[in-house]
């Protein structure tokens, strides 16, 4: 059985009320993203899960204002709660709600997302694992037409997907007028294939960043990269 709750070095993450658990991806995903942006004033996080990510991009953006959307009933309490208990909670607000018919009042200088769309594996019988985990709810289109909506002209968004349809994500984005600026290709360790892609899009053309991360070492211990990363939240690093 998971963990029922996760605890960071500046707040603590249950998630006995969500499908999905906190993994090590996801907070891969934060980290990278707070490691790359500069400033932020207002984020958007959509498919907040249990709400690590509003998190970690709090910590990271003391003075940003934080909306977390989340489609599952129970989850979007979870990460309310967990919130709630942040040094941030007053910055941070949490939706119940389907992004795709959502009216948002402002747009967003950044948009981040760890979305449902597992749409090569094979699909599990828990429903609310399924739906937050493969294409059953939003698909790549709809996703960026949403981004689209609620991304400021200068924005830039952050998405963490598996390696191989990434590249399906990536056509899309570019026909959509996004351009990936920094790709982060993710191995479960210095043995293992690629496994996840981390990306930041921006609307404008610029030099692409690409690189490779192992997670693990060949002896199980984290690799260099991914301590720097993840020392400033990880408990024990």
């Amino acid at each position: 059985m998971a963990n029922q709750f996760f605890r960071f070095k500046q707040f603590t993450v249950h998630q006995e009320g969500c499908a999905m658990k906190v993994c090590t991806d996801a907070c891969l995903q934060g980290a990278y993203t707070a490691s790359y942006i500069t400033e932020a004033n207002s984020i958007l996080d959509i498919g907040a899960g249990t709400g690590l990510l509003s998190l970690m991009l709090a910590q990271q953006f003391n003075k940003a204002n934080i909306t977390a959307i989340e489609l599952d009933e129970a989850a979007a309490a979870q990460a309310a709660r967990n919130i709630a208990a942040a040094p941030w909670a007053t910055q941070l607000n949490v939706i119940n709600s389907d992004v795709r018919t959502l009216s948002l009042a402002s747009k967003y200088d950044l948009i981040i997302t760890n979305p449902p769309f597992y749409e090569t594996d094979l699909k599990s019988p828990d429903k609310l694992r399924n739906q937050a985990m493969h294409a059953t709810t939003l698909g790549y289109e709809e996703l960026l037409a949403v981004i689209d909506q609620h991304l400021t002209a200068a924005g830039v968004f952050s998405v963490l997907l598996p390696y191989k349809p990434f590249a399906t994500f990536e056509v899309l984005a570019t026909q959509k007028g996004f351009f990936a600026r920094k790709v982060l290709h993710v191995k479960q360790s210095v043995h293992h294939d690629r496994f996840r892609t981390i990306a930041i899009f921006g609307r404008s053309a610029t030099v692409r960043d690409e690189e490779t991360m192992a997670i693990k070492e060949a002896d199980n211990d984290y690799t260099p990269a991914f301590r720097a990363l993840l020392q400033p939240y990880y408990l024990y690093l």
